[in-house]
């Protein structure tokens, strides 16, 4: 990137979503914005030449995935939920506690859902930002959908 502004455009184009996927990952808006500013800063430092727009976003997912999980795997803490920051971040109060519970799945089901049902992927662009097979994907993702279908029954109180 070569101007402030280039850099400014691309914060705006792309800082909510990779927010949202830091934040599925470590749930505390403090270590999240840590992330996004780790990710900005490769992205100005250390990016490739990107071929593509999508080429960009999928490298900008990547990154923010990889440092989200490692950040992740170094706190090991349980993870608390702001409801008033997921409203902040786009998640209405009929969907913050189904993103709550997305957050409590194992991360390799939440990354999945988070891309898939959050920001929209297909299961192809998604085996290719978490290096699964596609197949891998779908499977991921109707295991999510059986574990999801359980916590929120868990959240809610209702068994069975």
């Amino acid at each position: 990137m070569s101007t402030n502004i280039d850099f400014q455009k691309k914060y705006k184009e792309y800082g909510e979503m990779l927010y949202r996927i830091a934040f599925v990952f470590l749930g505390n808006p403090d270590d999240t914005e840590d992330i996004l500013q780790e990710v900005f800063i490769t992205l100005l430092y250390n990016s490739p030449e990107f071929k593509t727009k999508e080429h960009e976003k999928a490298w900008l997912i990547k990154v923010a995935t990889n440092t989200s999980k490692n950040a992740a795997l170094l706190k090991k803490r349980r993870k608390t939920i702001d409801l008033d920051e997921l409203k902040s971040i786009g998640i209405e109060d009929e969907d913050s506690q189904v993103f709550e519970c997305i957050l409590a799945l194992p991360v390799k089901y939440k990354i999945v859902m988070t891309l898939f049902y959050i920001e929209g992927y297909k299961t192809d662009e998604i085996s290719k930002i978490v290096g699964a097979s596609p197949e891998a994907v779908r499977k991921r993702l109707q295991k999510g959908r059986e574990l999801l279908k359980t916590e929120i029954e868990r959240c809610n109180g209702d068994v069975g």
